[in-house]
């Protein structure tokens, strides 16, 4: 009995099975590595997704420069993104640049979004990008020029990308205009706007009229503040390259700017009067003209206008549109045509050339009456005023038009052509010189030298066989007998008058054949010589001598006692 109780478990005894025991799971610290990777990894998921904006895509020409997962898009050196793909478009022209955006940039990508790829460039006398050489190039990006507007702009997704960074940021303020001209020169994109020589803007691009005709539309844009240095009548003027001109102090060159000679540029200035304070400034998108130089600009700053015109028959080469043209070596004006008039009418070719006289150049506004301005020009042509071609220059060819007072002028009238009145035109300059010397050689080609010559040459031969001819050697002995027979006759009328009536008859017969052998010798030699002179001379005092003697002759004969009584 002792030996089986011995052996009865304990639930025989209590009837109630014993607790298991339950040994405690150990927590181990190898798990805490996988667990923080995994809240890292998750954090960064998170934060991959918090921090990206918006994938756009956008347009360029080349990628060059660009690199997947590694350019980025900047504004003011701030990254806004990353591009994430480049691919090319389905017809190989361009590349698309698949950009993923940071968060907070979706209200800036907008119709007025602009995208440019920033790379080093050279434009005229300006290097841009030189930094990209170490860092590489990136994409600048410009929310556009209404900065803070741009959330009432349409969001957008695709952009077309700028091939050269744009003239105006939205964060720079200006304001553009625009300028028309009949050719752009030298002016491109990124040319400077000068005011005063200081450079206070540049030139945005330019548009060709429809077809080719019609003046260019050139864009540019003024830096503020000098925008309000521009009023309704201001000009604009080109300034590219280098000019250069001889004037009173010798040669002249001119160069704005180094930029300017490379790329082009325009400048501004005031207008000529000072009442600025009372003019309207010339608000965004203005169209101005754009003169040739500096010189054109200043013209066309004169009002009044007094429209001339001559009529030359000499060269007018170097004389162009735009020509000055000066009284007593003062600009009064400039030529505005040079045309050739093939007019039947005038029966011989000539050249029109039109001028404009600005008198605001030489007198006050209050003194200037228009209607009296063309009296006063007609006026001025009656007492000799008249219009030649002078050259500027010798060196350049340059030409003008010189009106000048002739000393007495021949009569000349003035007529109208429309507006224009007519004056009268004379040589000028070389021309004019020219044209003296041609008058000369005309009327020396004129004179019968070879004649003259011949004439010479035929008196020469003939002057021995005149004077050794018997003619002449009759007239000589003649003369000879005559003087003796006067020297008898003085005699004998000192010593009485009786012998003389005698010999007197025979004296007067010698005497006129003496005159009619001087008359023969005198025609046969002819001639115009200081010899046929004095031998003509010779026989109108024999032929007064002669018919002296003969009056006395006769006046003796009929009354002989005149000799003691008198006449």
């Amino acid at each position: 009995m002792n030996g089986q109780n011995s052996h009865q478990s304990p639930q025989d005894n209590d009837g109630i099975m014993p607790d298991a025991v339950v040994r405690r799971i150990r927590f181990s610290i190898i798990w805490i590595i996988p667990v923080i990777s995994v809240l890292i990894a998750g954090f960064l998921v998170w934060r991959s997704f918090a921090n990206n904006g918006p994938e756009i895509t956008v347009m360029f020409d080349t990628a060059d420069g660009l690199t997947s997962g590694q350019t980025q898009v900047k504004n003011k050196a701030v990254v806004l993104g990353t591009v994430q793909g480049i691919s090319l478009t389905d017809d190989l022209r361009h590349v698309l640049v698949r950009i993923r955006m940071n968060a907070g940039t979706s209200n800036m990508l907008t119709d007025k979004a602009r995208f440019w790829v920033v790379r080093p460039r050279i434009n005229g006398a300006s290097v841009t990008g030189l930094e990209t050489l170490m860092s590489g190039a990136y994409i600048a990006f410009d929310p556009g020029l209404e900065g803070q507007d741009v959330g009432n702009a349409r969001r957008m997704t695709s952009f077309q990308g700028l091939e050269a960074p744009p003239g105006v940021r939205s964060d720079q303020p200006g304001r553009t205009y625009t300028l028309i001209a009949p050719s752009i020169g030298s002016i491109g994109q990124g040319a400077p706007v000068f005011f005063r020589d200081v450079d206070v803007g540049e030139v945005l691009g330019y548009t060709m009229p429809p077809g080719g005709r019609g003046p260019i539309l050139i864009q540019l844009f003024v830096r503020e503040p000098y925008d309000h240095y521009l009023y309704t009548d201001t000009r604009f003027w080109n300034v590219s390259g280098v000019q250069v001109g001889f004037g009173a102090g010798g040669l002249k060159v001119q160069l704005q700017s180094l930029q300017a000679l490379f790329s082009g540029g325009v400048a501004f200035g005031l207008p000529h009067d000072e009442n600025h304070g009372q003019k309207d400034e010339a608000p965004a998108d203005t169209v101005f003209k754009l003169y040739d130089s500096k010189a054109d600009a200043d013209s066309a700053g004169y009002h009044e206008r007094v429209p001339l015109a001559t009529y030359v028959t000499s060269s007018v080469k170097g004389l162009a549109p735009g020509s000055q043209v000066a009284m007593f070596g003062i600009q009064i004006g400039n030529v505005t045509s040079v045309k050739l008039d093939l007019d039947e009418k005038a029966g011989h070719p000539r050249v029109r050339i039109g001028m404009e006289i600005q008198p605001e150049r030489v007198l006050a506004a209050e003194d200037i009456h228009h209607g009296a301005l063309t009296d006063m020009f007609k006026t001025l042509v009656a007492n000799g005023l008249r219009a030649s071609t002078d050259s500027v220059s010798l060196l350049t060819g340059e030409s003008m038009i010189s009106l000048n007072f002739v000393k007495n002028p021949s009569p000349a009238t003035t007529s109208m052509e429309g507006p224009s009145l007519v004056i009268p035109s004379q040589p000028g300059g070389m021309d004019g010189i020219m044209e003296s010397l041609s008058t000369v050689a005309s009327r020396l080609s004129a004179m019968p030298f070879e004649q003259i010559g011949v004439n010479a040459n035929n008196l020469l031969a003939h002057a021995d066989q005149t004077l050794t001819s018997p003619d002449v050697k009759q007239s000589l002995t003649s003369l000879k007998e005559s003087m003796k027979n006067l020297q008898a006759m003085s005699a004998q009328m000192r010593s009485g008058m009786g012998p003389l009536m005698q010999r007197l008859p025979e004296m007067t017969n010698q005497l006129d054949q003496t005159l009619q052998n001087a008359n023969r010798l005198l025609a046969s030699y002819g001639g115009n010589s200081d010899f046929h002179r004095s031998l003509q001379k010779m026989v109108l005092q024999l032929g007064q001598a002669a018919r002296s003697l003969r009056f006395l002759s006769d006046f003796l004969t009929n009354h002989p006692t005149a000799l003691i009584s008198g006449r």
